[in-house]
């Protein structure tokens, strides 16, 4: 196959209906494929960023106005037998597309490729001029769906359910209003013969440390005289399996694999990936070839009954046959302008998901389907993706014209994920069922949802065709008589922070909250879930990250700049931090508190459902990263900087955890093991003073069973406000564990600051070591720069307690560069 690139475009803007194909596109700009208009914009100076200062309004013009992107290529000469396609592997969205001034074709769904055989269209060594028109999606066909009289957001006014584009563009509870446009992935020309692998599928059916048995799908277009070879071998080279014979229409091809090296989650042990090489040949000349990187492993989500909590069943992700709990977050589009796939920013977002000792990522279904470098990054890693298809919190329609979109929608997106060994799950849709499920019963309403035929009917016989081993669940949450019922299937816990009521079995219990203790985080404890997918506290970005994208006037809790990057409710917070922390009086202040309520909020709820294990097998919280610099429930901002939750959750995730949990007027100490293996040792409880005095202090031993936990201490549970509790191992096993007796708001927190060293490690290396003479809270470590690694940061100290702090940057760094600041003196 030849494929000819088509980068290079030049974008003008007309008034809707009046562009033409002919239109001299000398008055355009620059713009690229894969691009995006908005950023086209920007880099001529047309537009300011939509996420500098207050410019997200400025922006709303380019969804209205008919956009033209022009080009040029020199047809190849052609073979006999070779055929000419253009090919766009993404039109974002609705598109119709000229070829020397006459139609070629149609698209309206960004999420499939569009393929228009031109063969009959060109003329080898002439150019030709490709012109592609998006017309506003304001002006697609109406289609009339039900909707929720319990509900109001953006859907009636963008009407982004009754089309196949990516639903967070028109804006979420925490995603500005920018809907794109344009040629968003790669555009060529490709010329091919009729001989083709048209499919390729490897399946892992059973896997242990002796044996695995996989199997190669081959699907071909061949000429007779045709053959066919298929290799696999191993991350050193070494063949494991070869197969070579006549190409027929289709192969099945049985592989067993002797003492195989397994795909695991990082948590569980390498990620050994294996090459997959077919080629289809005639003659000693290559007439086509596929090559897919695989991992073997085996996938499976047990839902049997659980012994222990009667009419309940478990739900957690069975890998290689061993049951795991998956501790995860929820991965949103890393920019609103969703063509712009910045690889560095991808590494990041991976690498520090599994520093934060993850093993899970939920693709949620109001974005995009992620391009193959993420699956690979993923695959590198060892993290499972769990892989929503695009539908969120929406009826959607079920016309034969929209559901046959959405099968090769769907067909496309699994034929091109199938083969990673990170996926684990195919999911329908983002709470469809859910919100259908509480607008009925709040409105007394029994209308049946739109959109069920897709989750139902298309994507469980896509999959059985196309994927059948890997598993299928028709939305999230979903289990049990309730879609977001706690005794079967996944949860989102919105309890806190939003106030929905608790569903136990199959109906909500009480009405939605709105006060400080109907919200507050301590309402985990509330959660008897089997698996939460979805949970979370917003709080707001680094203030160094704030200072770079809004104006200086509008660095205050109160401006209207501020508001804006505020998605959800504006006061919404409040009820957080009124218990906890107070009111902010200054931005400062507004950005220390929300980021501690969200740690702790986050690091109470991952405790409670990793002492439920195995009743519970899963916390995936709301959410990883963000798609612009905002206030919002993510671990990472948008610029990459981590919040304090970051790190809260990269210590609740770690394979061996100790937490207390207070019962009546008591306090346990709970140590959870998730590893293989028993965890031994002595630990070491102390109740002190913030000062540093201890009043009391016991040594005990402890044996956590390979992934279960077990309780050595218990005591009374201390309620004074000069106090702390915490437990360390004496051989390091797990982070230090602590209790707080009152809310930070009320603790007599001493004056003080940590003693603080700085070492030069390399140019871009630095090495500080901490002190503490008595307890401090909210010790970390800030910068202008964004581009700063911490190995550790937003920690307590209590009083004798050293701690270092390594810090990688990808510029030479100083001491001049870095803030050291606690909430002792937060002001200093």
């Amino acid at each position: 196959m030849i494929g000819i690139a088509l980068e290079h475009w030049t974008l003008l803007d007309r008034d809707p209906g009046t562009g033409s194909a002919t239109d001299r596109p000398d008055d355009g700009i620059a713009i690229t494929a894969p691009g995006d208009v908005y950023q086209a914009l920007i880099n001529a100076g047309r537009l300011s960023h939509p996420f500098q200062g207050r410019t997200e309004t400025d922006a709303a013009w380019v969804r209205d106005r008919e956009w033209w992107q022009h080009t040029t290529f020199t047809a190849p000469a052609l073979a006999p037998g070779q055929r000419a396609e253009l090919v766009f592997d993404g039109l974002d969205t609705f598109a119709v597309i000229f070829l020397d001034g006459v139609e070629i074709g149609r698209a309206d769904n960004m999420f499939r490729r569009w393929t228009f055989d031109v063969t009959d269209h060109l003329k080898a060594g002439a150019e030709h001029t490709l012109a592609v028109r998006f017309d506003p999606p304001a002006t697609a066909p109406e289609r009339t769906l039900p909707i929720w009289s319990a509900f109001t957001d953006r859907i009636s006014r963008s009407r982004r359910n009754a089309m196949r584009k990516a639903q967070f563009g028109w804006g979420w509870d925490w995603g500005p209003d920018l809907p794109t446009v344009g040629i968003w992935k790669a555009a060529r020309l490709e010329v091919r013969s009729p001989a083709r692998i048209t499919d390729l599928r490897f399946a892992t059916l059973s896997a242990s440390t002796d044996r695995a048995d996989a199997r190669i799908e081959l699907t071909l277009e061949a000429p007779a005289g045709a053959r066919v070879e298929a290799t696999l071998t191993d991350p050193d080279g070494a063949v494991l399996f070869r197969h070579e014979g006549p190409a027929d229409a289709s192969l099945t091809l049985p592989v067993p694999i002797e003492k195989p090296r397994l795909w695991w989650t990082a948590d569980l042990g390498g990620q050994p990936l294996h090459t997959l090489a077919v080629t289809l040949s005639r003659d000693g000349e290559t007439l086509d070839e596929s090559i897919q990187t695989i991992g073997l492993r085996t996938i499976a989500i047990d839902e049997s009954p659980d012994p222990d909590e009667p009419g309940a069943t478990f739900f957690r992700f069975v890998l290689n046959g061993v049951p795991i709990f998956a501790k995860g977050a929820c991965w949103v589009p890393a920019s609103s302008f969703v063509a712009d796939v910045d690889a560095v920013a991808y590494a990041r977002l991976i690498d520090q998901s599994v520093r934060a000792n993850m093993n899970m990522i939920r693709v949620w279904g109001g974005g995009i389907y992620e391009p193959d470098l993420f699956h690979d990054l993923c695959d590198r890693a060892g993290l499972l993706v769990w892989q929503d298809f695009m539908f969120a919190c929406a009826h959607y329609p079920e016309d034969d014209a929209f559901a046959a979109s959405v099968r090769i929608e769907a067909e496309e997106q699994v034929r091109r994920l199938r083969h990673h060994p990170s996926l684990a799950v195919w999911c329908g849709n983002n709470e469809s069922q859910a919100m259908h499920r509480i607008n009925n019963d709040m409105a007394g309403e029994d209308g049946v949802l739109s959109g069920l035929k897709l989750y139902d009917e298309v994507f469980p016989e896509v999959l059985s065709r196309l994927d059948p081993e890997t598993p299928y669940r028709p939305g999230s949450p979903w289990g049990g008589p309730n879609p977001n019922s706690m005794i079967a299937g996944d949860v989102h816990d919105w309890t806190v922070w939003h106030g929905i009521p608790p569903i136990p079995d199959a109906d909500m219990i009480g009405e939605f909250q709105s006060s400080p203790e109907g919200v507050g985080y301590p309402r985990y404890a509330e959660d008897m879930s089997r698996f939460v997918s979805e949970f979370g506290l917003q709080a707001a970005t680094a203030l160094e990250t704030l200072e770079r994208w809004m104006d200086p006037a509008d660095l205050t809790p109160e401006s209207e700049g501020f508001l804006a990057r505020i998605k959800d409710e504006a006061r919404k917070a409040d009820a957080m931090m009124i218990p906890v922390t107070g009111l902010p009086t200054t931005l400062r202040d507004y950005v220390d508190f929300t980021q501690w309520c969200q740690a702790e909020g986050l690091k109470f709820g991952i405790e409670h459902f990793r002492r439920r294990r195995p009743h519970c097998s899963g916390a995936v919280l709301w959410q990883l990263n963000d798609c612009w610099p905002c206030v919002s429930w993510s671990l990472i901002d948008f610029d990459g900087v981590e919040k304090a939750a970051y790190h809260a959750v990269r210590r609740a995730f770690a394979p061996v955890l100790a937490s207390f949990k207070a019962v009546g007027d008591q306090v346990e100490l709970w140590v959870t093991n998730d590893t293989a293996t028993p965890v031994s040792g002595d630990i070491v409880v102390t109740l002190e003073t913030l000062s540093g005095e201890a009043r009391d202090q016991w040594t005990v031993s402890s044996t956590a069973p390979a992934n279960g936990h077990h309780i050595p201490w218990r005591g009374a549970l201390p309620k004074d406000d000069d106090l702390v509790l915490h437990a360390r191992s004496t051989e390091g096993a797990f982070e230090r564990a602590r209790l707080l007796p009152v809310p930070i708001r009320d603790l007599k927190l001493p004056s003080a600051r940590p003693a603080v060293e700085i070492s030069r490690l390399s140019p871009m290396r630095l090495k500080v070591d901490l002190r503490a003479d008595a307890w401090l809270a909210f010790v970390h470590l800030t910068s202008k720069r964004a581009d700063l690694r911490f190995s550790d940061n937003h920690f307590d100290l209590v009083a004798g307690e050293s701690r270092t702090v390594l810090i990688e940057a990808t510029s030479p760094i100083g001491p001049h560069d870095l803030t050291v600041r606690c909430w002792n003196d937060r002001e200093a």
